[in-house]
């Protein structure tokens, strides 16, 4: 049976003296503080006798790991949100959500969210996430919302709570002037939930870790450079048994990232690949190590996958017990998975979102390493380089970015 860390039992007693007085209770614990295990406690204390916990599909392994170890006296369910659907009962005392802020979208909750609210929410709710509000304290709303027993009870639906709890601004998408609902008032917001929420920091709990970041700038094949400058010119380029269109500037902008990182979706929709550079440069300074490779498009996992061949898994637990690399998509590795076996961790590509970028590069910590050495291979000239400077100062890459970095070539005015 697994002992709990002295500020998990403190923070797991706790929560149940919230969960009981307000039905809800929010751990915003910060990625490797254990953030599953001090739940599965406080459901234990909370006399829980079943329990569902909605997570992702890669971390189902994972809980249920913790919940073995743990050996609590009540029954567990873990699923995968997307599969929430299979529940045909309603008997569980708790739900546990994991990764809560995914249920954070505004103005409107997306579908899942909506599914919840309709299955659970005359349920105690234990919400689970290290980063509650990574874009904007707009997204407290529907996370409460899922909950007959939100503190916003009397707002019907968010538009509503916005006239109270959000600057409203009008801003451009594309030539139609939009409302912007991303500007909320914290101070006026955390007034209301901070009696919810239990926050806990890696600083807290001990950890020490020191993120060291390397970028490695490689040089593509003649190929790559070549499609792109006749993509930046003319917006298309033209093979002899295909052809590549970028004529909006999003599609512009979605052709350079995938063809610096050397591929590309064709026009007829056929994925090819064309350059094997940052493959070679990640053997030559790897070759000795046990790395994970995060990508970005599926085409780049089949490129990977081609090169390395059997040393390449996607599959974390023969990650865990063999020699073998894992290459996993950033959005869905970012959460609810530990790397913890791997020297080094290697981005293929960069997403555009600051969230992935901050949540993906904590997959090496745990209490006890020291460091973490993070490796991204951009192109030379390439993409990739624009897009770190603005997701590490925490903003998502857009196309409004886009244009300024690249406000020399030929981008079409048509933006979706």
């Amino acid at each position: 049976m697994i002992q709990l860390r002295e500020y998990q039992d403190e923070i797991s007693t706790k929560a149940v003296d919230v969960l009981q007085k307000l039905k809800i209770v929010y751990l915003a614990m910060q990625v490797r503080t254990g953030k599953t295990l001090t739940s599965l406690a406080t459901a234990q204390k909370y006399n829980a006798k079943k329990v569902l916990f909605l997570t992702k599909k890669k971390a189902i392994q994972s809980i249920v790991s913790d919940y073995e170890s743990l050996k609590p006296n009540f029954e567990l369910i873990v699923i995968n949100n997307e599969s929430l659907h299979l529940i045909k009962y309603n008997d569980f005392d708790l739900i546990i959500s994991d990764e809560h802020h995914r249920n954070g979208a505004f103005p409107k909750p997306n579908k899942i969210t909506k599914l919840i609210k309709e299955r659970f929410s005359n349920k105690p709710m234990i919400f689970l996430s290290g980063t509650p509000t990574p874009e904007s304290y707009s997204q407290w709303y529907h996370q409460f919302w899922i909950s007959n027993y939100t503190p916003f009870k009397e707002y019907v639906n968010f538009y509503k709570w916005s006239n109270d709890y959000v600057n409203i601004k009008l801003k451009y998408l594309g030539y139609h002037q939009v409302k912007d609902y991303s500007d909320a008032y914290k101070d006026r917001i955390n007034k209301v939930i901070n009696k919810y929420i239990i926050s806990f920091t890696q600083e807290q709990s001990g950890f020490n870790s020191k993120v060291t970041e390397n970028i490695v700038k490689v040089k593509m094949q003649d190929i790559t450079y070549n499609i792109t400058k006749e993509l930046k010119k003319n917006n298309i380029f033209e093979g002899k048994n295909d052809v590549i269109i970028a004529d909006t500037g999003v599609k512009l902008m979605s052709k350079l990232h995938q063809l610096y990182s050397g591929t590309c979706i064709l026009e007829s929709g056929k994925s090819i690949i064309l350059d094997k550079s940052k493959c070679i440069e990640i053997e030559n300074r790897f070759k000795k190590n046990k790395i994970a490779i995060f990508y970005k498009f599926q085409a780049e996992y089949d490129l990977i996958k081609q090169y390395f061949n059997d040393k390449i898994t996607n599959d974390l637990n023969e990650f865990n017990t063999t020699d073998k690399w894992i290459a996993l998509q950033i959005v869905s590795g970012r959460e609810g998975i530990s790397l913890k076996e791997a020297d080094y961790l290697v981005y293929f590509n960069i997403d555009y979102s600051a969230v992935s970028y901050w949540q993906s590069r904590d997959r090496l910590t745990t209490i006890d390493r020291k460091e973490n050495n993070i490796f991204w291979i951009f192109s030379d000239g390439g993409i990739e380089q624009h897009i770190y400077n603005a997701v590490m100062n925490k903003k998502n890459y857009t196309l409004s970015v886009f244009k300024k970095n690249y406000n020399g070539i030929n981008i079409p005015k048509k933006s979706n």
